[in-house]
C-alpha cells in the first residue's frame, strides 16, 4: 500500500496551552507520534501539519521535513479534519510527484498508541475500505445509560428491553489514535459518511487522548508507575 503518513498539530490549544510541544516525561507530545512515523515511512512520505512556527522548529529537530505552513483558514476552531488531511494529501502529491492510496492519521494527542496497533491498523486496511479505525469499547451505551430529551422529558437513546448492561449490543467509541482512510473516499466523502468501516479495538490506557489537564495528569500517573 502506497500511504502518506499525516500528523496533524495545530498552534491554538485552549485545554491544555502549547499541548502539542509540552514536556510529556521529558519529551515534547508531538515525538510520540513521529517516532511511530519514522518507523514505517520514509521522511518525504510524512506530512507533519501546523499553522505555528514555534512547533514547526521543535518538529525540525525531531527530525522531520516540513516543506509548508498550513493556511490560516485551516487552523481555526471551525476547520474541519478532512480538508486538513485533504489539504495534505494534495500537497504531498504534487510535492513528491505521486499519489497515494490510503492516510495514515496520526493524531498527537495519542501518545500510548503503539507502533504494534498502528502496523495491525496497516495490515487490517485494504482499498476496498473506506476506513481502519482505532476503537475502546464506549463506556456509556444508548441502550441502557444514554438518554435524549424529548419535549422535556428524558428517553432512552435506543429502545430495548434491557435490564443489565452487559446484556446490550457492544457500543464503540473512536479513540482518535489511528486512522488509515481510503483516499479516494475522501476526496469523494465526508468521514461521517464512509459506509465501509472496520474498527481496530485498543485497550482503555493506550486510548488515551489529551484533550483536558486532567488527562495530562492521568498520562503523567500512567507513566510514572510503568
Amino acid at each position: 500500500m502506497n500511504f502518506l503518513v499525516v500528523i496533524t498539530a495545530r498552534g491554538g490549544s485552549k485545554g491544555i496551552p502549547k499541548k502539542n510541544i509540552k514536556l510529556l516525561n521529558g519529551k515534547p507530545l508531538i515525538k510520540y507520534s513521529i517516532d511511530i512515523a519514522i518507523q514505517i515511512a520514509d521522511i518525504k512520505d510524512i506530512c507533519f501539519t501546523t499553522d505555528s512556527d514555534e512547533i514547526i522548529t521543535v518538529a525540525k529537530n525531531l527530525g522531520l521535513e516540513i516543506p509548508f505552513k498550513r493556511p490560516a483558514e485551516l487552523a481555526t476552531d471551525s476547520a474541519n479534519s478532512r480538508d486538513v488531511i485533504l489539504h495534505a494529501l494534495e500537497a504531498y502529491e504534487k510535492l513528491n510527484n505521486k499519489t497515494y492510496d490510503a492516510i495514515l492519521l496520526l493524531q498527537p494527542t495519542s501518545p500510548f498508541r503503539t507502533l504494534k496497533q498502528v502496523k495491525d491498523c496497516i495490515q487490517l486496511y485494504d482499498n476496498a475500505l473506506d476506513m481502519v479505525v482505532s476503537a475502546k469499547q464506549a463506556s456509556a451505551n444508548p441502550y441502557y445509560n444514554l438518554y435524549e430529551e424529548d419535549n422535556g422529558f428524558l428517553k432512552p437513546s435506543k429502545e430495548g428491553n434491557y435490564t443489565r448492561r452487559q446484556d446490550c449490543p457492544d457500543v464503540w467509541e473512536f479513540n482518535g489514535a489511528i486512522y488509515v482512510i481510503n483516499s479516494d473516499s475522501l476526496r469523494q466523502h465526508k468521514m461521517k459518511a464512509f459506509s465501509k468501516v472496520k474498527k481496530y479495538i485498543m485497550s482503555e490506557e493506550t486510548s488515551l487522548d489529551l484533550d483536558t489537564l486532567l488527562d495530562w495528569k492521568i498520562a503523567e500517573f500512567y507513566l510514572q508507575d510503568s
